[in-house]
């Protein structure tokens, strides 16, 4: 099956989602005031942390696409242009349904 091969990359793709979350977090006024704004090195560390983890995120969604049989250009672009919401949804739905099908073919 096409489904256990994915699985990897996707699990990639949901750690790099919540690694640029974590990343992405550092700047909001709270944690900026308190903690980021204290260390320039801690500024560049998040903000380089944010852009590898934004990168590897549309790279294992263009992996998981390839080893599923679909088009990976399609969809890193329609992951790009919903993003983060459509990652968050996809991903959920991925692991919804590969469940139900490990399920059925037991």
């Amino acid at each position: 099956m096409h489904i256990e091969r994915a699985q990897q990359p996707i699990a990639a793709a949901a750690v790099t989602l919540v690694l640029l979350i974590v990343s992405i977090a550092s700047f909001l006024p709270p944690l900026f005031e308190k903690y980021t704004s204290q260390s320039v090195l801690f500024i560049i560390a998040a903000g380089i942390s944010t852009c590898v983890c934004l990168v590897l995120h549309f790279v294992f969604i263009g992996i998981a696409a390839k080893r599923l049989g679909r088009a990976p250009l399609l969809w890193v672009l329609l992951a790009l242009f919903t993003f983060p919401i459509g990652s968050i949804i996809g991903l959920i739905l991925f692991e919804w349904f590969s469940q139900e099908q490990k399920q059925a073919s037991a």
